[in-house]
């Protein structure tokens, strides 16, 4: 009986009832009690004690049935793998789902933003050559006051747009740069506006500088962007 299934050692079918499982382990504990005339079996008591505990347990015995079934080593991978299936799937769904949400973001958000930015930041260096010509003019300076107002403009639609909806969680270095990249501009604005009020040339440097910190931030943007495509 060492190797014995538990049914086998409450002596039942496999098909045997709950009642009868029951009336064959009052039985058998008869039968080897100490008390009883037949010799004492303690190994066999703890056995049928064992048995009885799983059979006479129907959530547990329908377990041990399936164990019993030949086919449950394949059937445990075969749930295995359906597991593990389940799991990549949802995994993947939550990843598309990421993406799809990362691609909206590129396109109303940073899209746009890059656009306005760059139309801000590249025009400064011509703006500065026309108005070389003669700071002290004032259609030139005119002219270049006018393009400080676009730029504000320009700054004002890019932060509304920029705070215009959440940022995922995975753009949330390009995102820093962004917010970081219009914090340059409207500072280096606001020097070029000093500039052209009072014409002093710190103010002008100063906002060339600021400008050029925004551009490279815009650059870092556009470069993990690239970088996340690989």
């Amino acid at each position: 009986m060492k190797n014995a299934n538990h049914y086998q050692i409450l002596e039942v079918n496999v098909s045997a009832s709950q009642g009868q499982i029951k009336q064959a382990y009052r039985r058998l504990a008869k039968r080897f009690h100490p008390d009883c005339g037949e010799a004492a079996n303690h190994e066999q008591i703890i056995l049928i004690n064992a048995a009885y505990e799983v059979l006479g347990d129907p959530e547990k015995r329908r377990s041990y049935d399936q164990q019993l079934s030949p086919n449950y080593p394949s059937r445990q991978r075969q749930e295995r793998t359906a597991k593990a299936q389940n799991y990549y799937k949802r995994r993947r769904e939550t990843e598309q789902k990421t993406e799809i949400i990362f691609d909206v973001w590129l396109k109303e958000i940073y899209t746009p933003i890059h656009h306005l930015v760059n139309v801000v930041i590249n025009s400064l260096d011509g703006q500065i050559d026309d108005l070389s010509a003669d700071p002290f003019d004032d259609e030139l300076m005119s002219i270049f006051q006018e393009y400080l107002e676009d730029c504000r403009e320009s700054l004002q639609q890019a932060k509304q747009i920029f705070g215009s909806q959440p940022n995922p969680s995975q753009a949330a270095k390009i995102a820093a740069s962004l917010y970081f990249c219009l914090n340059q501009l409207s500072d280096g604005i606001d020097e070029l506006e000093w500039f052209a009020l009072n014409y002093d040339d710190s103010h002008l440097h100063t906002g060339k500088e600021l400008f050029r910190i925004a551009k490279n931030l815009c650059y870092e943007a556009s470069e993990m962007i690239d970088l996340r495509g690989n």
